[in-house]
């Protein structure tokens, strides 16, 4: 199978049951038109984060890479009236798009994006966690993949036994299974999934998938007692 087909078939995935609605689909308009990269997650694999945070019941969701707000449109759909969604962008631009995605979609007031790099953001979210404890629920990782393991540690501290985690593009075109590379992403991913497997608060596995996105696949992890 090649790769037109594994477009052909995440179009009929999608069309069937995922299909764009005008919310989305200008989101996607306008993120192009800022010129904002077109890595967003694709159309079903946003339904898929989707559906994850409505089984897992998610009234907090905490979301690390915005970009222009697509994945944050399909999350913050699946929360409760009164549920909260956090989401850290380093790019004061992409930030802007973000914020106007979102209140387009209805969810200026259940999103909140910070801007900054991650890590600065996240030591914040930490402060705050440790005055008012209120952990999230549900965690999805798709920033700079070379600090996936330092991202990882930090959603341990700030969800609760029984919160899911969702560690995007962990295939990184089949390098991921190269111990030897010194990709950076490779090895942030490497180290993050090695974490997954070794502490002893993690139950995770990983699945590889092919599509639109080409040849990728992502981690889940369910935080233990």
């Amino acid at each position: 199978m090649n790769p037109q087909q594994w477009t052909t078939v995440d179009a009929y995935f999608t069309d069937l049951l995922a299909p764009a609605d005008e919310t989305l689909a200008a989101t996607l308009r306008e993120s192009d038109t800022a010129g904002l990269p077109q890595i967003n997650v694709a159309p079903n694999q946003g339904k898929l984060l989707h559906l994850l945070a409505q089984i897992q019941g998610a009234r907090r969701i905490l979301e690390i890479g915005t970009l222009g707000g697509y994945s944050t449109i399909w999350l913050a759909r699946a929360l409760p009236a009164d549920g909260r969604l956090v989401t850290l962008e380093y790019s004061p631009e992409h930030a802007d798009v973000a914020r106007a995605n979102l209140a387009r979609a209805g969810f200026d007031k259940t999103a909140e994006v910070r801007v900054g790099p991650a890590l600065d953001s996240l030591t914040e979210l930490g402060a705050e966690h440790a005055a008012n404890p209120d952990p999230f629920d549900f965690v999805f990782i798709d920033a700079d993949k070379a600090n996936n393991a330092h991202y990882l540690e930090w959603s341990l501290k700030l969800t609760r036994p029984g919160s899911l985690i969702v560690l995007d593009n962990v295939v990184r075109g089949g390098a991921v299974a190269d111990g030897s590379s010194t990709d950076p992403a490779v090895r942030g991913t490497r180290a993050a999934l090695e974490l997954m497997a070794e502490h002893p608060r993690l139950s995770a596995t990983a699945v590889q998938t092919v599509g639109t996105k080409g040849y990728d696949g992502f981690a889940l992890a369910r935080v233990l007692a």
